[in-house]
């Protein structure tokens, strides 16, 4: 492996000494430079072969599919995993010229390793395959290859793959009921098939299933506080039933003016529904009725009386109780409660109360074992993320599941029967990178910690139905991806499913990105990250240094496995070296590192990032660290420009695309969990329009004229700032353009601003082959 400690690092300083002296820096940013880097990304994914994509296990079967790498292009391979056949998922020449007959597309538009997606669905007992084109799903079959629009709502089972999840962008998430959407505005039927809910005249009615008579049970719902349809949900025994009562809060437009629309001459006004923090949220208090006695019995509300969100109810299988989940607004409380369907009484199951955040992306989990008689539940209490088994009936801890100076990073699984659980975790193993991902198996009771992956790489593993075979698909920066089928009891190894081979790729002259670990502040945690070098790195040179940076708590950020190509390999290529680093603040280490972020979004990590950045100016002479430039996008674009405002005496030049600058002006969800609440001093003190004034070094911003994620005004009101200080900055406003960092246009933009600001040298004029630039990561921003 290419990485290595800064402490192993010093061993070498000495010799690199004695044989590189920093030179004059040749001719770089030249019109050449940015053809080369303009076709890296075409040249080198042309060069690697059988690279496994992660698998899909097909439903019910023993049987998955994966996407492999093959000579110009990609093919799907099926896998056995009881017999270990392996055979090409399907007639790949033959699929190709039925997607061109029946999309009516030209008979050599797709060809057997270039068709056009990236996943497939196995259906009808494997024998048709779905897969979806340019928006329209296909249903072809695999014996007489006819292809057929899909039936919506068809065909699910073969593994179509994720699709938008969590972080995807669909809207603005927000707390409250109100804010969710609900695809059926029908009544609500009993179990029983006896009865049906609903909403009329904002108050909770039921009739007799197929009747007109409405017998009602609540009788104080109003337009300004009514019950929520969305939110009835019957009790297993059909006799009674939750629901909540919204009170509306504020409901914030965001607005917008799209200059340049497609389909007209004169601009369009649209607004979106857009919550901010401090803005007052829409009151949700759960209800519970008796069907049988036609009343409602009233509960105590004492234990969640500010909610910031709070979830549906989910009814006991006995019907004696439901419970939801309570997050208090400020997101230092968060609490399982249950409400007893008899009397009312509510009581606490779990309980967290965090002096900092207790944090819901990524790190909440729970499930119920034997109707909540037991519960598995996720918490960060002793300082690092870990697993507890809770006795249900009393609300105490029973044992701690897993523990140590590491940290889960999810649950695959919980077995009730053999009382174990499978999961994934980072940073068991001391002198290891602590973000790799592992795979275990451990009993309820905290014992027999079983190790499944044990190659020192990133690991992602995907589990068959019955949970009795896993394809384990490792890599890292320096190492392509190997696919291993293997046993969930132990981890033991079935066969060997791909093996990637990257010789062409190194051949070319392809350099793996390095891997650079220095101390942090506190002297003693290690920081990561991962350095770029151009493709014709010349150790005599001295090359000013470029940080990519994303600083959001929600995640780690450094890539961590095998890709031929990453973006910043181009802009390196132009004549720099390009960084990524994760600093304090951001998450999948311990609640200790993560903590930094509380209150204090403007930190960033900076201090971390730079004491990195002499570590390595310290071991490499070519690595020079008075020139040195960062960019970002959203988070990135706040973390980006903050770097010019609060550390101007090393960072010089920055690109900031969609910035959210100031976290009283970004969506309530994202904002609210790090800064806190109520609004306080923290937010001015880590606003990058507060700060404008700082202005030092230059700068170039970016925004979307339709960033329908972080609000533009953000971007504009420091512009307003930044001339009202009679400071010098340049501006990208792109017509139509949503969250992102300008797609190639803005890529451009941002090559020559470095080159200009940091080689001192003009760029080339721009020229019809320069929209041969690669597409930017940073348009997938995670925020």
């Amino acid at each position: 492996m290419t990485s290595m400690t800064s402490r192993h690092l010093l061993r070498t300083t000495a010799l690199c000494a004695m044989v590189l002296a920093p030179a004059a820096v040749a001719a770089q940013g030249t019109a050449a430079d940015y053809e080369r880097a303009n076709g890296l990304r075409a040249r080198y994914e042309g060069l690697v072969l059988n690279v496994p994509g992660p698998a899909t296990w097909i439903e019910k079967t023993n049987h998955f599919w994966y996407r492999m790498s093959v000579k110009g292009g990609n093919e799907f391979v099926w896998f056995d995993a009881e017999t270990q056949q392996k055979r090409p998922a399907f007639d790949h020449a033959r699929l190709a010229a039925a997607l061109a007959s029946a999309t009516r597309a030209a008979a050599d538009k797709y060809t057997a390793v270039t068709l056009p997606f990236n996943t497939i669905a196995l259906v009808d007992n494997e024998s048709a395959i779905e897969v979806t084109v340019d928006g329209v799903s296909w249903r072809c079959g695999l014996t007489d290859y006819v292809c057929k629009k899909a039936e919506a709502g068809g065909g699910r089972g073969g593994g179509r793959g994720r699709g938008a999840g969590p972080g995807a962008f669909t809207g603005i998430p927000g707390p409250g009921l109100s804010n969710r959407r609900s695809d059926d505005n029908a009544p609500k039927v009993s179990p029983d098939g006896k009865w049906e809910a609903l909403v009329n005249n904002y108050n909770v009615v039921v009739r007799a299933a197929g009747g007109r008579d409405l017998t009602r049970l609540s009788t104080d719902g109003t337009e300004g506080d009514y019950y929520a349809l969305a939110s009835i949900v019957w009790s297993p025994d059909s006799r009674k039933l939750a629901a909540s009562r919204v009170k509306p809060g504020y409901h914030r437009d965001v607005h917008y003016i799209e200059s340049s629309p497609e389909d007209q001459l004169q601009p369009k006004h649209v607004s979106l529904v857009y919550a901010k923090p401090g803005d007052v949220l829409d009151v949700e208090q759960p209800a519970l009725f008796d069907v049988d006695a036609r009343k409602q019995i009233l509960l105590d509300r004492a234990l969640f009386p500010n909610a910031y969100d709070m979830t549906r109810a989910v009814w006991r299988k006995d019907s004696h109780a439901f419970t939801f989940e309570y997050n208090e607004r400020g997101h230092q409380v968060y609490r399982v409660l249950e409400a007893d369907a008899t009397t009312g009484r509510v009581r606490p199951i779990i309980e967290e109360a965090a002096k900092t955040f207790f944090c819901y992306s990524g790190k909440k989990y729970r499930t119920d074992i034997a109707d909540g008689t037991e519960v598995v539940w996720m918490s960060e209490r002793d300082g690092w993320n870990h697993l507890y088994l809770y006795d249900g009936g009393t609300g105490a801890v029973k044992n701690q599941i897993t523990r140590g100076h590491w940290a889960v990073r999810g649950v695959v699984k919980v077995d009730e029967a053999k009382r174990q659980l499978w999961f994934s975790a980072s940073g068991m193993y001391p002198g290891k990178d602590p973000y790799f991902l592992y795979y275990y198996r451990i009993n309820l009771d905290g014992t027999g910690l079983t190790r499944l992956t044990d190659a020192d790489a990133n690991h992602n593993a995907s589990f068959s139905s019955d949970h009795k075979y896993f394809v384990d698909t490792y890599s890292r920066v320096d190492r392509a991806q190997v696919s291993d089928l293997r046993r969930s009891e132990d981890g033991s190894l079935v066969a060997e499913v791909e093996h990637g081979n990257i010789a062409d790729l190194t051949n070319a002259g392809w350099r793996a990105p390095e891997v650079f670990v220095a101390k942090a502040r506190d002297g003693e945690t290690d920081i990561w990250g991962v350095i770029v070098k151009p493709s014709n790195f010349d150790p005599s040179r001295k090359y000013p240094v470029i940080e990519n940076i994303y600083a959001g708590p929600q995640s780690a950020f450094v890539p961590k496995t095998f890709s031929a190509f990453n973006p910043m390999m181009a802009q390196a290529d132009l004549g720099f070296i390009v960084v990524q680093i994760d600093g304090m603040g951001t998450s999948n280490r311990s609640k200790a590192f993560h903590d930094v972020a509380w209150k204090n979004l403007g930190d960033a990590g900076f201090p971390d990032r730079i004491l990195w950045h002499k570590a390595v100016a310290a071991m490499y002479p070519w690595y020079d660290i008075t020139r040195v430039g960062i960019y970002g996008t959203s988070a990135g674009g706040q973390s980006s420009l903050g770097g010019l405002l609060f550390h101007p005496e090393f960072y010089k030049v920055a690109v900031t695309a969609a910035g959210c600058h100031d976290n009283r002006m970004d969506k309530i969800w994202w904002n609210e969990q790090w800064m806190g609440w109520p609004i306080g001093p923290q937010y001015a003190a880590s606003s990058n329009v507060d700060h404008a004034y700082r202005l030092q070094g230059h700068v170039l911003l970016v925004v979307g004229e339709m960033d329908n994620n972080v609000d533009p005004s953000s971007t504009l009101q420091v512009i307003n700032q930044l001339i009202k200080h009679d400071k010098d900055f340049d501006f990208l406003y792109i017509p139509g353009a949503g969250h992102g960092a300008g797609g190639a246009y803005g890529e451009h933009k941002r090559y020559d601003f470095f080159v200009r600001h940091l080689l001192g040298v003009t760029p080339p004029e721009w020229t019809s082959t320069d929209k041969k630039a690669t597409r930017s990561d940073q348009d997938e921003d995670p925020l």
